[in-house]
């Protein structure tokens, strides 16, 4: 007797397929016999085989003609690079997720898993840790990584208001560690000191690829629905951070760090908005009790995922979420001022540029 087509393994499509977490994903399910096949999008070609392989911009609204054989769709296709320009960057994220979202509903995908972040929670002094995932989100919107978060989930929530047949399953993962990660928090782990405000200790948590991949395995398989946090168990102290990393804090008043902060973006010396610095001073500990009642556990303790991260920093050089180069470096490391707020070297050098 044939097994009816409900019964039927899905076939799954991965945006951003040719690298960083895309690529994770897709090499993870390229030969599980969960998927009756695996179709990978992105811009150029990669390097997985066993997979079909569909070369097209996700912005192009001709996206729906090339997955009408899909029924779950992964988007992992974006650009939350730090560096780049904040608009430039806004604008490709946002009109990449909402392509993706209308050409799944006109193409009639069941499902589709978007990743944000844990971040859009916000992270405050007066975070209850962990937070559970039915929290609001009270991240602040600004022009960096977390403000392309908020909106993507603004997008998720009008296109499930606009097609009510289309699920969409989104992932917020802790701060995630692995190759390629390029996030503040693990610049934060770049810097000689680690910064710690007056008054409250940061608890650590964080997501390591791998457990990611495994989630969004999960999700693609409609085994999670609604929104999921995703991270290792339980937190770290920053006491605990210290003696993983080897490296020690330095302490500064709030108004000092955020104010500081504030006028190193404006001035161009830092990549991210001063409310970034939050996500590496206050908690925002996520407690992942969806997955955990789907029968999920994370592969990689804090610890362990801290301890990789470590491994990444050597050669590095970060303050406030700039990289640095050799001879800045070499600055920042006279002092622990320097080293966690920025210098009054720099930002004299950064004056004398403008005047030129």
């Amino acid at each position: 007797m044939p097994v009816s087509k409900r019964h039927r393994p899905p076939v799954v499509a991965v945006t951003g397929a040719a690298s960083g977490v895309g690529r994770a994903f897709l090499s993870k399910v390229a030969s599980s016999a969960d998927f009756r096949r695996v179709v990978a999008i992105d811009e150029q070609r990669g390097d997985v085989t066993d997979v079909t392989w569909r070369v097209l911009d996700i912005r192009d609204p001709l996206l729906a003609n090339r997955i009408s054989d899909v029924d779950v769709l992964v988007h992992l296709g974006g650009d939350f690079t730090l560096d780049g320009d904040p608009t430039e960057r806004r604008a490709y994220n946002l009109r990449a997720a909402q392509t993706v979202l209308t050409a799944s509903a006109a193409a009639r995908v069941r499902r589709v898993v978007v990743v944000t972040s844990a971040m859009v929670y916000g992270a405050d002094a007066d975070n209850p840790v962990p937070l559970p995932e039915d929290a609001p989100v009270a991240a602040e919107p600004d022009t960096g990584v977390v403000g392309d978060h908020l909106e993507i989930e603004s997008l998720v929530r009008r296109s499930l208001r606009a097609h009510p047949g289309l699920e969409v399953v989104v992932l917020r993962p802790a701060a995630l560690v692995g190759p390629e990660v390029d996030t503040v928090v693990t610049r934060h782990f770049e810097a000689p000191r680690l910064l710690v405000v007056k008054g409250c200790l940061p608890r650590w948590q964080f997501c390591h690829i791998d457990d990611l991949v495994s989630a969004l395995e999960m999700a693609a398989l409609g085994h999670v629905n609604g929104v999921v946090a995703v991270g290792s168990e339980g937190w770290l102290e920053m006491d605990q951070v210290e003696e993983v990393s080897g490296v020690r804090r330095f302490e500064l008043p709030a108004g000092l760090t955020f104010s500081t902060a504030q006028r190193l973006h404006r001035l161009g010396i830092t990549p991210a908005p001063a409310t970034d610095l939050h996500y590496v001073v206050y908690p925002w500990v996520v407690d992942g009790a969806t997955l955990r009642a789907a029968g999920w556990k994370p592969t990689w303790t804090n610890e362990a995922a801290l301890r990789e991260l470590m491994t990444y920093r050597e050669g590095k050089h970060a303050v406030v979420g700039r990289r640095l180069s050799g001879k800045d470096a070499t600055i920042t490391a006279a002092g622990a001022t320097v080293a966690v707020i920025g210098t009054a070297a720099i930002v004299r050098a950064a004056r004398r540029k403008k005047k030129i």
